[in-house]
């Protein structure tokens, strides 16, 4: 009999965690398991996965209405239960044949849900070794990214373009960034440009008048680009810059920044190191925007030599860790624990 597997959105909205679940989903459908969705009804995330070819079940119209109706779905539905985040783990708590995937790593309040939402669970999975030493019993089943090859760029631009790609957020460090840029204007000629692309979802009012605070002190050396695909962001910056100031569970834009082949700076929060690896020159004490620009300014000056070692070290590690054949080998192997490959 083909194993089956219901994946279980977190939410409608497409953030880290859904495009993670379509490739899980993707990857599970190579192994020749039979592969079902179920997600808030009408949302982005069922369109994705709609038009990925899978089947999708709708439940509500708002999440607490999906996450209300998912588990009566879930008792009688047969097949492993694959809960891709907090939610759908905390209101199915109990069910047996589930895998609980922890996509943030629990804190605070979160950190109790956690351990309600992991009873009876086949198999906790978390996104780096740093989450998982928040979450006991947990195996480690790291994120991977769809290799990114960047747009070609117009020459010309003597304006050095750091670019950050994600949440317009405080916790995303973009004030500090934007601090950091203050202080490379004052000592750079000429003074750096920052391209900041992505969209304010998840963003609370208070983070976004407090990053339009920090992004107006320095206008007239930013560009604000909304949403853009990676392929286009990466074409465009000579550097990509990741400072969050909070503890990340992985860091799927630093592994994207390695698959394109573009030298990028991380903070040491959470799991950002992990990801860009021991060997990774440019990494700045979160939080700091001295300490930020500093590193920024040691990468955008390095020699040629080292940032092209940099860059290509990067990408071996991309390819031997997150890529999607070394993300289809993990979840084989761990398919395979479970019994249903």
């Amino acid at each position: 009999m083909t194993a089956k597997i219901v994946f279980a959105a977190n939410q409608g909205d497409i953030g880290g965690g859904e495009v993670m679940l379509l490739h899980l989903a993707t990857a599970a459908r190579e192994f020749h398991v039979d592969v079902e969705v179920v997600a808030p009804s009408a949302s982005p995330v069922a369109d994705l996965l709609s038009q990925a070819g899978f089947r999708v079940h709708g439940l509500g119209s708002t999440r607490r209405e999906y996450l209300l109706a998912l588990p009566r779905f879930a008792r009688a539905t047969p097949g492993l239960l694959w809960c891709n985040g907090l939610g759908p783990a905390l209101t199915t708590a109990g069910r047996r044949n589930r895998v609980v995937h922890l996509h943030q790593t629990p804190s605070g309040r979160h950190a109790v849900a956690a351990r309600l939402a992991r009873s009876r669970a086949r198999a906790v999975v978390v996104p780096s070794r740093s989450s998982a030493l928040h979450v006991p019993g947990a195996r480690v089943l790291a994120n991977w990214t769809s290799e990114v090859v960047p747009e070609p760029r117009s020459q010309g631009d003597v304006q050095p373009v750091i670019g950050f790609l994600g949440r317009p957020s405080v916790a995303k460090g973009v004030v500090v960034l934007a601090e950091a840029i203050s202080l490379l204007a004052r000592r750079s000629d000429p003074a750096p440009r920052l391209l900041l692309a992505g969209e304010s979802h998840f963003v609370d009012p208070e983070e976004q008048a407090s990053v339009g605070v920090a992004l107006g002190r320095i206008d007239h050396l930013c560009v604000r680009q909304g949403w853009t695909s990676p392929s286009r962001f990466f074409g465009q910056v000579d550097l990509a810059v990741f400072p969050s100031i909070v503890p990340e569970s992985f860091g799927l834009v630093a592994a994207e920044a390695m698959s394109a082949r573009v030298p990028f700076v991380v903070s040491d929060a959470g799991a950002l190191p992990e990801v860009a690896g021991a060997e990774h020159p440019w990494i700045a004490r979160s939080g700091d925007a001295d300490a930020l620009a500093d590193t920024i300014e040691a990468a955008l000056c390095s020699p040629p030599g080292q940032t092209a070692h940099a860059v290509a070290s990067a990408r071996e590690r991309w390819e031997a860790h997150f890529s999607p054949v070394a993300g289809h080998a993990r979840l084989g192997a761990l398919l395979r624990d479970l019994g249903l490959i």
